[in-house]
């Protein structure tokens, strides 16, 4: 059993099955929350909308040099909502949200000769 697990690929969930429609959705795969982002480039002379793709994790324009200007310098924009004119220039980012953990506190109570107990100031 245990050589078996050695061997056994582990694969990470890549989240295929995601609602592109949606800002936040959970993968029904792995059940994580996911927030879809959609990134756009532009040439950062003259601003001309570039197609993007995504290689080796960075946010690149697909061809090598502006067709308007001959720049190769570029800009990656953020969009908040994708519409139907940006959808071909756009790419797809899909993050996982990752919560907060709680801190823990602890508190105590003081009795003192009274029957009303009070708590304790909580220092940080």
């Amino acid at each position: 059993m245990f050589l078996m697990d050695l061997f056994r690929r582990h694969s990470t969930c890549t989240h295929d099955h995601v609602a592109i429609d949606s800002q936040y959705s959970y993968c029904p795969d792995c059940g994580e929350l996911i927030e879809n982002e959609w990134f756009i480039t532009r040439c950062a002379c003259c601003g001309i909308k570039q197609r993007a793709i995504i290689k080796n994790g960075e946010i690149i324009p697909e061809a090598n040099f502006c067709h308007n200007c001959g720049g190769n310098e570029y800009v990656i924009e953020k969009l908040d909502k994708i519409n139907f004119i940006d959808i071909n220039y756009a790419v797809l980012v899909k993050t996982v949200v990752r919560e907060e953990e709680p801190e823990e506190v602890t508190q105590c109570w003081e009795e003192k000769n009274t029957n009303i107990p009070k708590l304790l100031q909580l220092f940080k």
